[in-house]
């Protein structure tokens, strides 16, 4: 399933090749294919995503797991080592720390890919992140991170898309509790009840033009969230578990326009549908694992992003 956002797309990169004043064509690849042997990276994944939880990484270009309909390029290797050392300490030991580590060995994706640049579509929107089958997740836009100002930023609720440095909240993080969220819900179907809620409201392909500010007021969390009911499901989920009280309580007021509190109603009726549904379906409160997020959410500016441990 794919994650779509809208985003302007102010600039286009172009790929281009010189030849050598030999015909004859070059051997060697320009995407790096490894030669078998581990080098520190590949042992750090083997020992912090492979053994404990069976997750494969895929760090370098691989052109038969990427969408072909798209222009892709590879993610710089010390971008997806920071992001990596960020994702284990956020994402899957935040997981661990409330569910144990069964949970994610049973449950989690098992491939993460990393890729460079986006993938851009002409409506004006860009794919985010994608998850397949509940097998493989990939992540878009690892290149545009900057090592030296790592922003992750939980306490806007309607995040500016173009901003720098790169929110990886938005970017990355927000993603993989969205798409990890349509894995869980796969395994296990929540109550129709949800999907009643806002049955009349839900625009389809248009809610591109469904701005994030005022997507409150029609009940949804976010303009993308008005698509369909399971994304509306998956972009509470994901919303509310990498944003702070105060942050939710902003996209809450948004919902309210005068005495018609009737998109704040919407919202709170789907979020209370969804807590009782991880309770009684997975065994967690999810204000608990909300709580280990934003902790360690905030713990990443302690962390060394440049040397693997």
């Amino acid at each position: 399933m794919k994650y779509f956002k809208y985003l302007l797309i102010v600039a286009v990169a172009a790929m281009t090749m010189t030849s050598c004043s030999s015909d004859d064509p070059d051997s060697q690849s320009i995407f790096p294919t490894g030669s078998g042997v581990e080098n520190e990276f590949d042992q750090w994944i083997r020992k912090n995503y492979t053994e404990p939880y069976n997750i494969k990484v895929l760090y370098r270009y691989v052109d038969y797991e990427t969408d072909n309909t798209y222009n892709v390029i590879p993610a710089d290797v010390d971008k997806v080592k920071a992001l990596a050392i960020i994702m284990k300490h956020i994402w899957l030991d935040a997981y661990t720390e409330v569910l144990g580590p069964d949970f994610l060995r049973l449950y989690s994706p098992r491939i993460f890919q990393f890729l460079g640049s986006g993938e851009y579509n002409s409506n004006g929107s860009v794919v985010l992140g994608t998850a397949e089958g509940g097998l493989k997740i990939t992540l878009f836009r690892v290149n545009a991170m900057d090592l030296d100002n790592i922003l992750i930023d939980d306490v806007s609720p309607f995040p500016n898309t173009g901003a720098t440095p790169l929110d990886l909240n938005y970017w990355f993080f927000h993603t993989m509790h969205h798409e990890f969220c349509h894995i869980l819900t796969q395994h296990k179907n929540y109550s129709t009840d949800f999907q009643l809620v806002s049955s009349s409201k839900y625009r389809a392909g248009d809610w591109i033009n469904v701005k994030d500010e005022e997507a409150p007021l029609q009940g949804f969390v976010s303009g993308y969230a008005s698509g369909e009911y399971n994304e509306d499901f998956a972009e509470i989920y994901s919303t509310y578990v990498t944003h702070t009280d105060a942050a939710w309580e902003q996209i809450l007021k948004a919902g309210e326009k005068g005495d018609d509190k009737s998109g704040r109603e919407a919202i709170e009726t789907k979020l209370g549908i969804m807590k009782n549904y991880f309770l009684t379906s997975w065994g967690f409160d999810l204000d608990d694992l909300r709580d280990v997020v934003l902790r360690r959410t905030h713990e990443v500016e302690n962390l060394d992003l440049r040397t693997l441990n």
